[in-house]
């Protein structure tokens, strides 16, 4: 198998453009229907303690079909409204609180910069909005997500309902926006598709910097650390807590403590990876603290790497969701046994699914805008087909955890790997490629020897 090739350094941060934003309000806009209003929530500030929040992070919902990054805005779509379909209340410019919290657009921002083809003061929203809804026959929002919301969205048809004498007519569908926006979410278009090899080229880089940081002595958040530093040095944010598990903290499926020494002889399971203007990349890759897979930690990668070809073979257009994940299971379950952990006919230990003590989650999820994206897994109750611009991942994994029941000398061994997988027209593309993952370009990364790594 030939060498990893060093990924391209990330330049310049891909975009989004106003147009693409405004394409896919327009797709949203002509599949609920042209006499509805859709009403979709921005994220708000969470207060972390007294008067401090936590970093923001804005709605994926309304960041896919906007682009705007601040908190408590709420955007309308009115298909056919002559004065503008797409209308944005935001926060107003305040002198004061732009001194103390940091900039804001401002409607006259959200037109010129954001594409909004009105836009006005939030405070104004109780105002506008029932007008807006006036003589619309579907409501389509987020429902029963935010209660808050759900008692202002009915108290605005309540007030156009009492219109009624005047010949006004208010919604009477109701109609889950989701069900419209992660049906788009889950086909990424070229520019997304760009975002995520960008993220992907970032977070390859920083585990590579994490493999070579790793040595016995050091502690998890000190290898943590190396991770942060690539993702933030690139502008970026971990598109979800780090994990960094060393020995048996490697087979803790979600493990984020991140506190305690790595030891020789040990193997580290880091799973991490940046997002870029929200879109993720999730890598997971185990290694030897020491720098060198011991006879038994070899064998147990081998297995578990055999299992990610097999996985990733099958991502591909025609074959459905539940493909790489059956692929996967055989070549782990052949693992076990040949590892003397299973014991039995292959068929037989398929059928009373016999790994799931060593193998408890599922070989993929969706991967986008969150890095457990939307869109559904089944189509009725048959598993959704792959097709072009799906992106998922393929992790499979062993675990032999304290309480394993696997022989003695493989207990504390737990192996991940994951990449993360576009599917084409014509197979796949493995966005996370260029991270080395055979077990002799693991070791050649750590010790600076395998070409174009130093």
């Amino acid at each position: 198998m030939n060498a990893p090739t060093r990924p391209p350094l990330p330049g310049k941060t891909p975009t989004i453009t106003l147009a693409e934003f405004a394409r896919r309000r327009q797709r949203l806009m002509r599949g609920v229907g042209g006499d509805s209003i859709i009403v979709v929530p921005a994220a708000h500030e969470q207060v972390r303690n007294r008067d401090v929040d936590y970093p923001f992070r804005q709605n994926s919902d309304f960041l896919y079909l906007t682009g705007f990054p601040e908190p408590d805005a709420v955007a309308v779509c009115v298909p056919g409204r002559e004065a503008g379909e797409y209308i944005l209340f935001c926060r107003d410019r305040d002198p004061t609180q732009e001194t103390w919290q940091g900039r804001r657009a401002g409607p006259d921002g959200a037109m010129e910069h954001y594409g909004a083809e009105c836009a006005f003061p939030i405070e104004d929203i109780d105002e506008i909005l029932p007008g807006l809804m006036e003589n619309r026959r579907v409501l389509c929002a987020p429902f029963g997500r935010d209660e808050a919301l759900d008692q202002r969205l009915f108290g605005w048809v309540n007030r156009v309902r009492a219109k009624a004498r005047n010949g006004v007519r208010a919604p009477h569908e109701y109609v889950a926006v989701e069900h419209y926006v992660h049906e788009q979410r889950l086909f990424k278009k070229a520019p997304e598709l760009r975002m995520m090899r960008h993220a992907a080229a970032i977070s390859c880089q920083a585990h590579i910097r994490a493999m070579q940081a790793a040595r016995p002595g050091v502690t998890e958040f000190m290898v943590e650390a190396e991770l942060l530093h690539e993702f933030h040095r690139h502008g970026t944010e971990p598109a979800y807590p780090s994990i960094v598990g060393g020995g048996e903290n490697g087979c803790i499926l979600h493990y984020i403590e991140n506190r305690d020494v790595l030891n020789d002889g040990d193997l580290l399971l880091i799973d991490a990876g940046c997002e870029v203007q929200g879109y993720a990349s999730d890598i997971t890759r185990t290694f030897p603290v020491s720098g060198r897979f011991s006879d038994t930690q070899r064998e147990v990668y081998e297995c578990v790497l055999a299992a990610q070809h097999a996985a990733i073979e099958q991502t591909r257009p025609g074959n459905h969701w539940n493909d790489p994940h059956d692929a996967a299971v055989r070549e782990l379950t052949r693992g076990l046994k040949d590892l003397g952990v299973l014991k039995g006919r292959l068929d037989k230990l398929l059928k009373d699914h016999a790994y799931r003590p060593f193998y408890m989650h599922r070989t993929g999820h969706w991967l986008g805008l969150d890095v457990h994206d939307v869109g559904d897994y089944r189509v009725g109750d048959a598993w959704r087909l792959l097709e072009p611009g799906m992106v998922t991942t393929v992790e499979p994994g062993l675990y032999f955890g304290p309480y394993s029941e696997a022989p003695k000398a493989l207990r504390g061994i737990g192996i991940r790997i994951e990449d993360d997988v576009a599917v084409t027209r014509d197979g796949h593309e493995v966005l996370t490629a260029a991270c080395p993952k055979t077990p002799d370009d693991i070791e050649a990364c750590m010790a600076g020897d395998l070409p174009g790594w130093t």
